[in-house]
């Protein structure tokens, strides 16, 4: 018995010694000197030698001396300490951090140690709620928290009583005649026919019994019009009236962004969003597959570049793969991060001919000559490795001293040298392979083009003397002649170029007359704080996407709400921010130019996105308000009407599909003792506390008002409706 007990106190024992680190984060508070409080505690920290992880870039002062903050790269930290390594006790850092904290995106993520010899020492991580007390997210100067009193506002102003007609789906339709009588069911003999039509992607359904008629001014229309079906039936329970359907959209690009590069999502994540797309009428998917990041597609010519640039983990050089970003473990080479990954040739050709099966035409983009720093990189690892110079993207002389949008200072391609002219000419031969391979044609090509940060060229002896001998205007010059030289490149191609607005915006007359007609899209995202750039893209001669980042960016939180996923520097975005983005309000164009506002896109940028299940939070119903807005250019549901169907028949169809998505929050108003409550959808039910815990799916179910004599701010109420949950709904703290 003695032995025993002895062999059980040691296995215990050699338990605790070898238990993993536990780290937990908190935010302890805003204070009024634009900084916060973070705390990370650390228990079992014997085996650390380095605490490492990601948080997007802010200066961080630890409180105790003891404690020392490093970056490798911006975004990427470790925390060094003469506590660790000594026992296993409880360490706490406390760290002042520069900036306002408002949402949970400003956590640290990407956990992972590193131990004496430099091995990798598993992580396990616990963040703590950021809602708890008011300091968390607000101090005297600010407070961007939606109020529960607040929301009641909203969505008692979202009651509609009108009735729903078994053709209300989003985007409306144009023109829906019901028959007086009859009924068609879905196993119906469908007919379909190519017709003569100005607007090549209008089309009719004849709905009539024992018949469907199909009719269309193209295959695309046809295959729209197969969706919408589809889509109609889902809704009815296979049956639909007897009724004639025109429909037709307002805007021919209707597009939709998807970024991997930041955060790597799989084949059949990317297949889902293109059924999306789909269902809803969207048609163009900008495919964002590289960036400073990571590079995630395969290029048979350059193998380096997801060699290198699909994987991130720990490192202090980058000698072989990229720092991480954003999140992981320190492993490059684990395949469950979001951190990792890329699309092989075959993947790619997959993906497009499964689009081009849904009538949605695939738009790669390559970031140039900024955004360009995995690229960089993966250059700079072949020269180490194989001593080739070929496709070198900067000068390596080069003293330029400059940060970009994100903090890099080494993320910018000279187009002062012949490498980075090389390399996209390879790869837009290796891309357009891939096209022709999977036997769809590639029309657009979008090059980038923007957040090129001021200085970035000016050490450069090559850039600076290029600058002088053709007469450039300084950096503004080198960089039009940059975009010049590709917009020749892919026309003689037979391609088109895209870019983002600074393709088109503050440069010469010669220049927007030479270079316009050879531009297929340019997406217009900064009219929050500078008004009238469209207009002036449209003025200059270029087809003008409006792609608005308070409307139209489904990466923006849904509202501020600390716990909400998502960035914020643009504001929040929810469904009806995107339905509210009227063309003609955010363009406003003469006659003359009208004919260039050409569309509307939706982007979902991925610092923050984990999982392909996010992707679909983030998208879900957000981009319902883009689909509306794409598809049907002026006023066409009311804001209640547009609710009620998202409430009664998309949130349920979605639910049914498979996908994920985001719910309203339930309102409160209290006063002279009485709580009342109320949800944006019928049929959902609201859940809540009075002692200030969070409530579950088994709390208190609110039924109708009830008197209540304690502290209202205790009060907190969750929405559950279709195996989903909102996030807590409070009054004023």
């Amino acid at each position: 018995m003695k032995l025993s007990r002895t062999i059980w106190l040691l296995a215990i024992a050699l338990t605790a010694c070898s238990a993993k680190p536990h780290v937990t984060w908190e935010q302890l508070g805003n204070r009024d000197d634009n900084s916060y409080v973070q705390r990370i505690t650390v228990k079992n920290s014997k085996d650390i030698d380095r605490l490492c992880f990601n948080q997007f870039a802010r200066k961080m002062t630890p409180v105790n001396p003891a404690d020392s903050i490093h970056e490798i790269v911006p975004g990427y930290y470790y925390i060094t300490s003469s506590r660790f390594g000594k026992t296993n006790d409880t360490i706490r850092i406390d760290i002042v951090t520069r900036g306002r904290f408002n949402a949970r995106c400003y956590a640290i993520d990407g956990l992972h140690a590193i131990n004496r010899k430099g091995k990798l020492v598993e992580v396990d991580y616990t963040r703590m709620p950021v809602d708890q007390f008011p300091a968390q997210w607000s101090n005297a100067n600010f407070d961007l928290m939606p109020y529960a009193d607040s929301i009641f506002i909203i969505n008692q102003s979202l009651v509609c009583n009108r009735k729903l007609s078994a053709f209300d789906i989003i985007p409306r339709l144009k023109s829906v005649e019901v028959a007086a009588s009859g009924k068609t069911k879905s196993s119906a003999k469908i007919d379909e026919k190519i017709i003569a039509n100005e607007n090549e992607e209008f089309y009719r359904i004849i709905l009539k019994g024992n018949a469907i008629s199909v009719e269309g001014a193209s295959r695309e229309a046809l295959k729209t019009a197969r969706h919408t079906l589809n889509r109609l039936f889902d809704l009815n329970n296979s049956e639909l009236p007897n009724a004639v359907i025109e429909d037709y959209p307002d805007f021919h690009y209707r597009g939709l962004m998807i970024d991997i590069a930041r955060n790597f999502q799989p084949l059949e994540a990317m297949k889902r969003i293109a059924d999306l797309m789909a269902d809803y009428r969207l048609n163009k998917l900008h495919f964002h597959f590289c960036d400073d990041e990571a590079w995630r597609l395969e290029i048979p010519c350059m193998p380096e570049l997801t060699e290198y640039g699909s994987r991130r983990g720990y490192t202090t050089d980058e000698s072989d793969f990229l720092a991480q970003i954003f999140t992981g473990n320190g492993d490059p080479d684990n395949k469950k991060s979001s951190s990792n990954g890329y699309y092989s040739v075959d993947d790619f050709v997959s993906l497009l001919q499964y689009c081009d099966t849904l009538g949605i035409e695939v738009i790669p983009e390559v970031e140039s000559p900024g955004h360009a720093r995995a690229a960089i990189k993966a250059m700079q690892y072949v020269y180490n490795k194989r001593n080739q110079v070929r496709h070198f993207l900067s000068e390596d002389c080069d003293t330029s001293s400059y940060t970009s949008a994100q903090a890099f200072h080494d993320n910018v391609m000279n187009p002062a040298i012949d490498g980075p002219h090389d390399f996209m000419s390879r790869i837009v031969t290796e891309i357009h392979r891939m096209y022709d391979k999977a036997g769809v044609p590639l029309k657009q090509f979008h090059i980038g083009g923007d957040e090129v940060p001021k200085g970035a060229w000016l050490g450069s002896p090559s850039a600076t003397g290029y600058i002088e001998l053709r007469g450039f205007d300084g950096e503004r010059g080198l960089h039009a002649y940059w975009v010049s030289e590709l917009s020749k490149m892919l026309s003689s191609r037979g391609i088109k170029m895209n870019g983002w607005q600074e393709i088109a915006i503050g440069h010469s007359k010669a220049y927007n007359d030479s270079i316009s007609p050879l531009v297929g899209a340019v997406n217009c995202w900064s009219t929050l704080r500078t008004k009238g750039v469209p207009e002036e893209a449209a003025r200059n001669g270029f087809p003008v996407v409006l792609s608005n980042v308070n409307h139209f960016y489904m990466d923006q939180v849904y509202n501020n709400h600390p716990e909400e996923p998502g960035l914020n520097w643009g504001g929040s975005v929810d469904e009806f921010a995107a339905f509210n983005g009227y063309a003609d309000a955010l363009c406003p164009l003469p006659d003359a130019t009208a004919d260039r506002l050409i569309g509307i896109s939706g982007h979902l940028f991925a610092e923050t996105l984990r999982s392909p299940e996010m992707m679909q939070l983030y998208l879900l119903p957000k981009m319902l308000g883009l689909a509306e807005r794409a598809w049907n250019r002026h006023e066409s549901w009311t804001l209640p009407e547009f609710n009620k169907i998202i409430g009664e028949r998309e949130l349920p169809w979605l639910d049914r599909s498979g996908f994920n998505f985001h719910l309203r929050q339930p309102g409160i108003v209290a006063g002279d003792g009485m709580v009342m409550m109320n949800s944006p959808y019928a049929g959902a039910e609201i859940r809540y506390t009075t002692d200030g815990t969070t409530p579950t799916a088994k709390s208190q179910l609110y039924t109708a008002p009830f008197e209540f004599s304690g502290d209202p701010k205790l009060i907190r109420a969750r929405l559950y409706y279709l195996g989903k949950e909102s996030l807590s709904s409070f009054l004023k703290q």
